[in-house]
């Protein structure tokens, strides 16, 4: 029986999408500005010096499918002598660039609703939500109540948090609420109390109502911990999970994969910390013996740590770190094993704002039976159902087997 591996670098662009101006992202690439910043001058001077050194990542296509996504050559980037991998380059059709349309999508299933989205104002959110979550959970108030960085609006208000015992409401260019608290004065079982509240208390269009705890005594040394929870709204219809899942096989979630699915299908989770964590869980998942095992994990840092934040150097770091892993995973693949490399949207951090970024994604697929080659422009949907035909999996609804070429949904 087949193994297949779901691996989604979160927020590895590679060039705007075809709508990205739309989004106001025209002109975004993630990859091709780190690698640019680093060949142009060692990153954002951060402690980083010399060009990008991602050499398993390219030998699997990620330099061609940049190239075919973005239409330029970029110093660090080339192609390798040498391909191992099927590459291609991919375009989301869901109306959001969020993390679980991107996911979702990926999976089979694109978001065809509007999602909702708070405004650029303060206060963001409308008096009927934050008057009805005082009331529900007997809160003090609530501060923010606005559109901020995380780790920012921690710093800006942590201690006045602590003082007032006020739990931090924020928003995003994603159809999300953020709370943030104290995991030891205001509670972490009290966060996610208020936040399964805030979720009862919105719409089904907001994706996610997320629990951002934090420890530390003042502004120098507040930092968010790795109890994040999000509540996520379902998918509109089974992915690639769910469809492994009912079919009898084995799924295993690897980092905050159980919460963009809203736990739906996603078999056994583990919780990593950190990429890190995520690739250790990964390697020991990968050594397992069983059969019929659907593996899907989620590097998180590249958005969270380095996106968002708009650390280049950061962000060329991790890109790093992964590829001197990589080579060690792509070994513990056996014969009738499939692993893609993918990401869910972009987060460039050269460009404005703190926010995702509307680009096209690598789709990368690697194993003993794959024919190193080209595949073009892909579709999002065309990850899932090429994972889908190779367990074996009934066609769903969207997307096309890339590796057979045979589309999904065919009797």
């Amino acid at each position: 029986m087949a193994r297949a591996f779901f691996i989604v670098l979160d927020s590895v662009g590679i060039g705007g999408a075809p709508d990205a101006d739309r989004f106001g992202d025209a002109g975004s690439d993630t990859l091709g500005h780190v690698a640019a910043a680093c060949a142009a001058g060692g990153g954002d001077g951060h402690g980083r010096s010399g060009p990008l050194q991602i050499p398993t990542l390219l030998s699997l296509g990620l330099g061609a499918a940049h190239l075919g996504a973005s239409g330029t050559a970029t110093a660090g980037l080339e192609a390798a002598p040498a391909r191992a991998g099927a590459w291609g380059h991919a375009a989301e059709t869901s109306r959001g660039k969020d993390t679980p349309s991107g996911h979702w999508e990926l999976a089979g299933v694109p978001v065809s609703f509007d999602w909702t989205y708070y405004p650029q104002t303060q206060p963001a959110f409308p008096a009927a939500l934050t008057d009805a979550l005082i009331a529900a959970c007997d809160l003090p108030g609530v501060l923010g109540n606005c559109h901020a960085s995380g780790t920012t609006i921690i710093a800006d208000l942590g201690a006045e948090h602590l003082a007032s015992g006020k739990p931090i409401l924020y928003t995003s260019a994603d159809s999300v609420v953020q709370i943030a608290a104290h995991e030891e004065s205001f509670g972490l079982a009290r966060l996610y109390e208020v936040c399964r509240v805030a979720r009862e208390l919105v719409p089904n269009t907001v994706g996610r109502v997320i629990a951002r705890p934090f420890v530390g005594s003042g502004a120098d040394d507040f930092t968010r911990t790795a109890n994040r929870k999000d509540l996520a709204v379902p998918p509109p219809a089974p992915t690639l999970l769910q469809r492994q899942s009912e079919a009898g096989g084995t799924v295993v979630s690897i980092g905050k994969i159980g919460d963009i699915f809203a736990h739906a299908g996603t078999g056994e989770e583990i919780k990593a910390a950190g990429n890190d964590g995520v690739l250790e869980t990964l390697m020991s998942v990968a050594g397992r013996t069983a059969d019929d095992l659907l593996v899907v994990a989620n590097f998180v840092d590249f958005d969270t740590l380095y996106g968002h934040r708009r650390n280049v150097a950061g962000y060329a770091a991790a890109l790093e770190a992964f590829d001197r892993a990589l080579p060690a995973f792509l070994a513990a693949l056996r014969p009738g094993d499939l692993a893609v490399l993918t990401a869910d949207h972009g987060c460039d951090p050269t460009w404005r704002g703190t926010d995702h970024t509307r680009e096209q994604v690598p789709v990368l697929f690697a194993g003993p039976g794959v024919i190193p080659r080209g595949l073009g422009p892909l579709a999002f949907a065309d990850v899932g159902a090429t994972l889908a035909a190779h367990l074996g999996l009934a066609p769903g609804a969207h997307g096309t087997d890339r590796l057979t070429d045979r589309p999904e949904g065919r009797p």
